[in-house]
Parts: C-alpha cells; sequence; structure tokens
C-alpha cells in the first residue's frame, strides 16, 4: 500500500484502484493522523489543525464528522467486518496502517538521508540514485488547500528535504561527470532557495564539471551580489574557498573516480516507489526536399501487382 501525502492525497492499496480524499479538512486530519500515527494525535491537536483560525461552536461534532470521513476513506472492503484503522483512545486517534503500508514523504526522507551517506562515502551513482528518487517524490505540494501552523511546519521540513536531495543529487551528478544532471539540479535549488549559499556552491561545481569556469565564477559574482543587496552580508568562507579555487584551478573539470565497493544495497522498498521516466521521442529530421521527391523520408517501394 501507497500513501501520498505531497500532491494529490491519495491512497494505492495493491489490487484496488488509487482512492482520491477530496475534502481539504479531512485530507489536513488524515495528513497528521499518519505523521503521527506513531504515537497518535490528540482530539485538541486535531481540532487545531482541522480549524487553524479558530473552533467553530460546534467543533466537537464537527470533528467527529472529519474523523469518519478519513475512517471511511482508510477502511477497505478486504479488512475483517468490524475492524477499522482508526480508533480513538484516551482523548487520542490512532491510526493503525498495515505493514506492508509506505508513505511518500517519509520514503523520500529515507532516501535523501542514504543518498548524503552514499555521497560521503564515495558512492557518487548510488547518491545519485537515491537523491534523485526523494525529489520526483517531492515534486506535488503539501496540502495546498490548507494553511496553519502544524501545515507549515510539515511544508518547511519538506522544503529543506527537498532542497538537500537536490543539492546531493547536483553534487553526485557532477563527481560522475554527468554535467547536464549536475546543473540541472543545482539551477532548481537556487530557485527554490534564492538564499542558500550551498545551492550556488552546487551550481558553481556543476559549471566547472562542464568546464565552464567562467559561468563557475559569475555564479559566485550573483551570490555575492544577492547577499550584498538583500541581506547585507559577505559569502560564507565555504564559498570563498570555493571561489579561491576556481581563480587556481584549470578550466577542466575534475572528476573523482566513485569508489563502488563501498555503495551500500538500494532498499527496493525505496526505489520501488519511483516510476523511471518515459524517454522522448527524437525530433523528426526536417525534409530534403528534391524534383524525385523527399529523400529525407523516401517513400516505400510499391509492391510488383501481379495479374492472374
Amino acid at each position: 500500500m501507497l500513501i501520498r501525502l505531497a500532491g494529490l492525497v491519495t491512497i494505492e492499496p495493491e489490487g484496488v484502484p488509487p482512492q482520491h480524499l477530496s475534502s481539504a479538512q479531512a485530507q489536513v486530519a488524515f495528513a497528521r493522523l499518519i505523521l503521527e500515527r506513531s504515537g497518535g494525535t490528540s482530539r485538541d491537536q486535531l481540532a487545531d489543525t482541522v480549524w487553524p483560525d479558530g473552533l467553530p461552536d460546534t467543533w466537537a461534532s464537527a470533528l467527529r464528522s472529519v474523523v469518519s470521513r478519513v475512517r471511511t476513506f482508510v477502511t477497505f472492503p478486504q479488512q475483517r467486518p468490524g475492524v477499522t484503522p482508526l480508533v480513538a483512545q484516551g482523548g487520542r486517534y490512532l491510526l493503525r496502517l498495515p505493514d506492508d503500508a509506505a508513505v511518500d514523504v517519509e520514503c523520500a526522507e529515507a532516501a535523501a538521508r542514504e543518498a548524503a551517506e552514499a555521497y560521503a562515502t564515495g558512492s557518487f551513482a548510488v547518491a545519485q540514485q537515491l537523491a534523485a528518487a526523494a525529489v520526483s517524490n517531492l515534486r506535488g505540494s503539501f496540502l495546498p488547500a490548507h494553511e496553519g501552523e502544524w501545515v507549515n511546519g510539515v511544508r518547511e521540513w519538506l522544503d529543506e528535504l527537498r532542497l538537500s536531495a537536490l543539492e546531493t543529487a547536483s553534487l553526485a551528478s557532477a563527481a560522475l561527470g554527468d554535467e547536464h544532471h549536475a546543473l540541472r539540479y543545482a539551477e532548481e535549488a537556487v530557485r527554490r532557495a534564492p538564499f542558500r549559499e550551498s545551492a550556488y556552491r552546487c551550481r558553481m561545481a556543476a559549471h566547472r564539471t562542464a568546464g565552464n569556469r567562467a559561468e563557475a565564477l559569475r555564479t559566485y559574482q550573483q551570490l555575492r551580489e544577492v547577499l550584498a543587496e538583500e541581506l547585507g552580508i559577505d559569502p560564507a568562507p565555504e564559498s570563498q574557498a570555493a571561489y579561491l579555487e576556481l581563480l587556481r584551478g584549470p578550466d577542466t573539470p575534475r572528476r573523482p573516480a566513485p569508489d563502488n565497493s563501498a555503495a551500500p544495497r538500494l532498499d527496493p522498498l525505496l526505489m520501488g516507489m519511483f516510476e523511471a521516466p518515459c524517454p522522448r521521442p527524437a525530433p523528426p529530421r526536417p525534409c530534403l526536399l528534391t524534383a524525385d521527391g523527399c529523400l529525407t523520408h523516401p517513400a516505400p517501394p510499391v509492391p510488383e501487382r501481379r495479374v492472374a
């Protein structure tokens, strides 16, 4: 069973079509119950999450209605009659999931953590694969129709998680000499966090991998201007050291060789959640027309007709 909280809130049980939760109040209640299922969520906490601007006069009965929607959402026909995964116990709501259940944001967190560990040990191919998987699983927005202290806190956690995965994916790609993906992930990190120095350093490394030291130096100048104009500060010592290394270094990129002997085993649960993108078809070649027709796309030969 796969549960998605980033983007459209859904449950994808095995052998059953995906189930979507349309109610915004039920979505935020479901998300908190999922992420806090180990210890449960108190009734007051859940009510404050559903109604962050103030509780309605009849909030107790209204909350029971929201919880009833969530209970229906997580109850499937194959479960035993009378058994529900969502129960009230001691003033708290407890949501029990099957052992094979996976939550997208939790799997993304595990993938990002393992990616950083793999990169630190020189297993760049594994780091790139895991970090890219984490980024892919965090593409959707978290509960865009809802606000509140709890929702905003989860969004900040997911934003930081996404940025960390983007930077690891960029650095691992650069270490592998994959300049296209190194720059792509770095550019997205800078776009999402324009004051984050580590994202700019990833972009500098990506340009250096591509052998474009001028663009790497220009990235540092852009960082310095942004920090000076918006925050009134200078780049951190780590960024200045990267800049000085660019000034001293050659134009050719340095590509460290990966040490795959230290590569950790990929968790099939983590990697099984991410679908490989379909390759784009090659663009059609332009036609070269002559008096005898198109030379680029010649017509197939017409089979000879036999007359009986």
